[in-house]
């Protein structure tokens, strides 16, 4: 009687070491790069032998910071909302002088304050502009001398500050428009700005610098170990490491391996090099010969640990077979329950002991 058992035990065992047979020999053929590795040059940048990165080319999304040096307009200028203006007058009320930096208010007037009131002053030159007080002043005092000169333009605020370069590779100056900028270096971009604004200014100066660097990049991939592969993204310093990239994640995990190895982009070819790493002698040891200078595009991968990753797929394999095995085996006790006493007693009564159904007696 207990033959049929033993062979469906049989059965089961032997499909649970297929199982396990199956995601050994996975989990083993994916233990490493796949590709052929080149050999790699005797002179790869290590931690203390490192070189200077290529002269930096603005791309995507870099931030760029720009300061306006010298915006001056090519006359005739006309005045408009936002300029801020010098007026000086002479020969004003004792209470209310008027001289100083006066912003032109939306309106395009400017406020000489009390008696004097406003004056609209907007697409007027600045002799224009003069004449203008001085026939409003006329009102108040007498024979008024009036002064105005330019102070700031309110394109400058357009020029200056921080400036996203754009997905189509352009900085956007305001009202000037926008300038292309992707694959050019500082110098480069320096120039053409000046360019670009030297349609409206009369040779006009900027300073150019990068206050984010964001397009060049390298990446650390952790192998997940059959929970899903995690990737982050750093900007390269140019002074990036392989241990200064692996501190960058807060160093390996439970399921990392000792394994680590850069995968470099070959420009213009269909070989990859890896370059690998000995992390046990570059953080236990303090060797440098493998803690490799980083580059835009590397990819610095950390290889999961087989064991883990065995333990993963193992459970993920066997998960429908445990659960098939508990349906039937609840399947089965519930059968063999209901086939005792129930089937033989005569429904409720025999699988309650008999006493005809009386589950509950509540009478007193």
């Amino acid at each position: 009687m207990k033959v049929p058992g033993m062979i469906r035990q049989s059965r089961i065992w032997c499909v649970l070491l297929a199982v396990a047979v199956l995601v050994g020999c996975r989990t083993a053929h994916q233990s490493g790069p796949r590709h052929s590795v080149p050999q790699l040059p005797p002179d790869v940048p290590r931690e203390l032998s490192k070189v200077v990165l290529p002269v930096y080319t603005v791309e995507p999304p870099d931030i760029l910071v720009v300061e306006a040096i010298h915006v001056v307009p090519k006359s005739p200028y006309l005045l408009r909302t936002g300029d801020l203006i010098a007026i000086n007058v002479v020969g004003t009320l004792p209470d209310s002088p008027i001289s100083g930096a006066f912003p032109i208010q939306p309106g395009g007037i400017v406020n000489l304050g009390a008696p004097y009131g406003t004056v609209k002053i907007t697409k007027m030159t600045t002799d224009d502009a003069q004449t203008a007080i001085l026939t409003a002043l006329a009102a108040h005092i007498k024979e008024p001398v009036v002064s105005v000169s330019l102070v700031e333009m309110s394109g400058k605020q357009q020029i200056a500050g921080q400036h996203l370069v754009g997905p189509d590779g352009t900085i956007t100056l305001g009202s000037y428009g926008s300038v292309s900028v992707v694959g050019l270096t500082l110098a480069q971009t320096k120039a053409a700005i000046e360019q670009h604004l030297s349609r409206e200014l009369e040779d006009p100066s900027v300073a150019v610098d990068v206050f984010a660097y964001n397009s060049k990049v390298y990446y650390v991939i952790t192998e997940g170990a059959g929970t899903g592969d995690g990737v982050t993204r750093f900007p390269i310093t140019g002074n990036d490491t392989v241990l200064d990239a692996i501190a960058n994640i807060n160093g390996t995990t439970e399921v990392s391996s000792k394994k680590i190895w850069i995968a470099r982009p070959v420009p213009d070819s269909e070989e990859l090099a890896i370059l690998p790493v000995d992390w046990q002698g570059i953080s236990a040891m303090g060797a440098t010969r493998t803690n490799y200078q980083i580059f835009p595009g590397d990819r610095v991968f950390v290889s999961e640990d087989k064991r883990v990753a065995f333990d993963t797929n193992l459970a993920k394999n066997l998960a429908p077979l445990e659960r098939m095995m508990g349906f039937g085996t609840l399947t089965a006790n519930t059968a063999s329950t209901l086939s005792g006493k129930v089937l033989q007693g005569g429904g409720l009564r025999g699988f309650y002991g008999g006493n005809g159904g009386n589950v509950i007696n509540v009478n007193p």
